[in-house]
């Protein structure tokens, strides 16, 4: 897809507006969103992501459309999980409820910068080594299988991160309003505000990993993996004060996104023996015996697990925990 520069900066322009718009609207004045509030604001993300989706399908054709919306919904649907990990850092770290979208603000604005650099490199090994292919869509396989685990202890110890910045600061023992730094005693100290923020960002460093590679596997668009990882990052914020009373019941998520990267995994390999370079597999000549999944086919694959995720947990699972 040949975008216009000024595609690109429009569409950036857009998304720091949003981010301003929760900045000075949500989390500059601490306090705890009411649901109607969460849920109005959640909603209203989600309508502009659609509305983006609709003017590349408009512009650009049907099928780059489709690539957008299965690329949407895939990163959405992995930031939905990535607020269980959220949700233990918050607790493992006692994070009054007001002081949360503050937090979670810092940390989506870190994910954007991380993901856009994660895209870029991406995007030139691609273009540089088609073979890379193969290594994205065996690290999906692999994050696959890793989703099966349990998820009850993932996030409650501190990281590495977290543990040096302890080390390395001197850090207050209680929160002192949602301030970063205090200076206590004469010298400036690190509040837990500070370390929480590390964790956050720490945690989307593996974030970036995991969806960068799942992305590319439904296009490779550097423009759209942009733009689909960028607005279902945005809104996370208020999602997150709208479902997570509701975490706890999705107890098959992590099932559903472990057959959503697995799928996705084996048809970047497909497209990796489609396209095949590699001298010691079939000689160096792609491989074709295998068709690879279309973007359509992909769209339905994932919309169609998530809802079989969805339902299989607010009624089974529901079941098995009363």
């Amino acid at each position: 897809m040949d975008v216009p520069a000024w595609a690109w900066a429009a569409t950036i322009g857009v998304i720091v507006v949003l981010l301003a718009i929760d900045f000075f609207g949500h989390a500059r004045k601490a306090h705890a969103p009411s649901l109607r509030e969460a849920g109005l604001w959640s909603l209203a993300y989600v309508v502009v992501a659609l509305l983006f989706g609709v003017a590349v399908w408009v512009t650009g054709g049907q099928d780059l459309g489709v690539q957008y919306f299965a690329g949407y919904i895939t990163e959405k649907s992995l930031s939905v999980d990535n607020l269980f990990v959220f949700v233990l850092i918050f607790s493992s770290f006692r994070v009054p409820r007001e002081y949360q979208q503050k937090v979670l603000l810092i940390g989506i604005v870190i994910a954007l910068v991380l993901r856009a650099a994660f895209i870029a490199v991406g995007a030139a090994a691609i273009n540089q080594f088609s073979a890379v292919f193969y290594l994205f869509g065996a690290f999906l396989l692999y994050t696959a299988a890793s989703q099966l685990r349990t998820k009850d202890d993932e996030g409650a110890e501190e990281n590495v991160a977290v543990r040096v910045a302890r080390r390395l600061f001197p850090t207050t023992e209680d929160f002192v309003g949602d301030r970063l730094l205090h200076k206590q005693a004469g010298r400036w100290h690190v509040t837990p505000m500070m370390v929480v923020i590390i964790a956050i960002g720490s945690a989307d460093v593996l974030f970036a990993v995991d969806s960068i590679p799942a992305i590319f596997g439904l296009t490779q668009d550097p423009f759209l993996v942009f733009a689909a990882n960028a607005f279902s990052l945005l809104g996370l914020l208020q999602l997150y004060f709208l479902i997570d009373g509701l975490l706890d019941r999705l107890v098959y998520l992590h099932y559903g996104l472990a057959a959503i990267l697995a799928f996705i995994g084996a048809k970047l390999v497909i497209h990796a023996l489609h396209t095949n370079e590699l001298p010691f597999i079939n000689g160096g000549e792609p491989w074709e015996a295998i068709p690879e999944p279309g973007t359509l086919m992909s769209l339905g694959v994932i919309i169609g697990v998530l809802a079989i995720t969805t339902v299989l947990s607010l009624t089974v699972g529901r079941r098995s925990r009363d």
